[in-house]
């Protein structure tokens, strides 16, 4: 008897390790295919039900009756929580973000038959000679910074990613500005964490305004409301006003969408606060490689209820999306119009930024960026030049 409940053990054993182990490797694989929100949890629940009706199968815990009964509805719940899932996830999916709506860069790229750039009546007064300049900047930017080079440059093939006329994210460039990888980036201001990392280098970033753009907010186009002042914004952010119906909304809570850390936008935002506290934005969980599970602010998402931001040019001309809405602030519309007269409340300059490059170029270029051909091209791209161009 006693030999034989032995052997039961170590049955019961071995088939749990082995189920254990196959539940770990699909948790695993679940994981780093970045599915992390329901079906790692998921499958260490089914792990652990399979080896409870496991260990009564051969134990013989409950009755023969009790066990199928209790098999078939944990089987069933099982099915059913699955099915609820992907419906709700399906639902969540629904709703764009602005990564759906991602501008396509290479109608932008210089020298090619289908660019989409401004372009100069007369030939450019500057020419870039010698080493080029490696120019890096914000993805909103690019058309700009991509027009000067089409105008200055010499025409060769530019990729967007290896060449002297490459393209990736505001925090991005900061980084290859303060390394040294890049001589001149087109960007917003700094945050206090990028004049942190220059100082860390021992580079001073030196900031030459170009440019004028609109900081802008937009809602679902179905949201009645139309538009809000800055101290409205502010609570929003803060966290003081949580629910539409206190703004003139229906009453549903408010999804504050944030940016990345660093971002342009969310520097912006920052800044727009001043010394107001940020309240958490809505989190998604992501996987970063070999780094594990990590918690990361969600961009974005078209929800009813959702409200988010970004500069004009990016989400009115080159994400053009009828889905959502942008807002008038303190009563003012964006625009070039108002950007141009100073009505509009959120527009500030952005720059042409340099760290201490010893190409002889970088002068004479941003001369010419700042004379009329220059600030043409800036207008003709769809901002709001820093000098007066007439």
């Amino acid at each position: 008897m006693k030999s034989n409940f032995v052997l039961k053990l170590i049955l019961f054993i071995a088939i749990s390790l082995s189920i254990m182990f196959l539940g770990f490797v699909l948790i695993v694989l679940m994981i780093f295919s970045g599915e992390i929100k329901f079906y790692p949890s998921f499958i260490a629940i089914m792990v652990a039900g399979i080896i409870f009706f496991i260990s009564n199968w051969i134990f013989h815990f409950f009755s023969s009756k009790v066990w199928k009964i209790s098999a078939f509805v944990f089987l069933i719940l099982c099915i059913v929580a699955v099915i609820v899932f992907e419906q709700i996830d399906a639902y969540h999916s629904s709703f764009e973000t602005m990564e759906d709506q991602e501008a396509d860069l290479y109608l932008y790229q210089p020298f090619t038959n289908e660019s989409s750039l401004a372009t100069l009546e007369n030939p450019a007064t500057f020419k870039m000679g010698g080493e080029l300049l490696v120019l890096d900047g914000a993805t909103a930017l690019y058309p700009l910074y991509a027009a000067f080079a089409q105008a200055t440059y010499p025409e060769k093939e530019y990729d967007m990613y290896m060449s002297e006329v490459m393209v990736s994210t505001t925090p991005d460039a900061y980084q290859n500005l303060i390394h040294g990888v890049a001589d001149i980036i087109f960007v917003a201001g700094p945050s206090v964490q990028q004049l942190e990392d220059a100082k860390a280098q021992g580079v001073e970033l030196e900031m030459t305004p170009i440019g004028r753009e609109a900081f802008v907010f937009f809602v679902n186009a179905g949201n009645p409301v139309e538009g809000l002042s800055v101290q409205q914004i502010q609570d929003i952010y803060s966290g003081e006003v949580k629910n539409w119906n206190e703004l003139g909304g229906k009453n549903e809570k408010i999804r504050a969408f944030q940016r990345p850390e660093d971002s342009g936008s969310q520097t912006a935002l920052v800044n727009l606060m001043g010394r107001t506290p940020i309240v958490k934005a809505p989190r998604e969980d992501v996987v970063s490689g070999m780094g594990g599970i990590i918690e990361q602010t969600a961009n974005y998402r078209n929800y009813p209820n959702a409200i988010g931001y970004s500069f004009r040019y990016f989400s009115m001309e080159m994400v053009q999306n009828d889905a959502i809405r942008h807002l008038e602030i303190d009563g003012v519309f964006p625009s070039e119009e108002t950007i141009r007269n100073g009505t509009y409340p959120l527009a500030s300059e952005f720059y042409a930024i340099t760290a201490g490059s010893d190409n002889p170029n970088i002068e004479p270029f941003l001369q010419w960026i700042l004379s009329p051909q220059g600030q043409s091209l800036v207008e003709k791209t769809g901002y709001v030049p820093i000098n007066n161009i007439e």
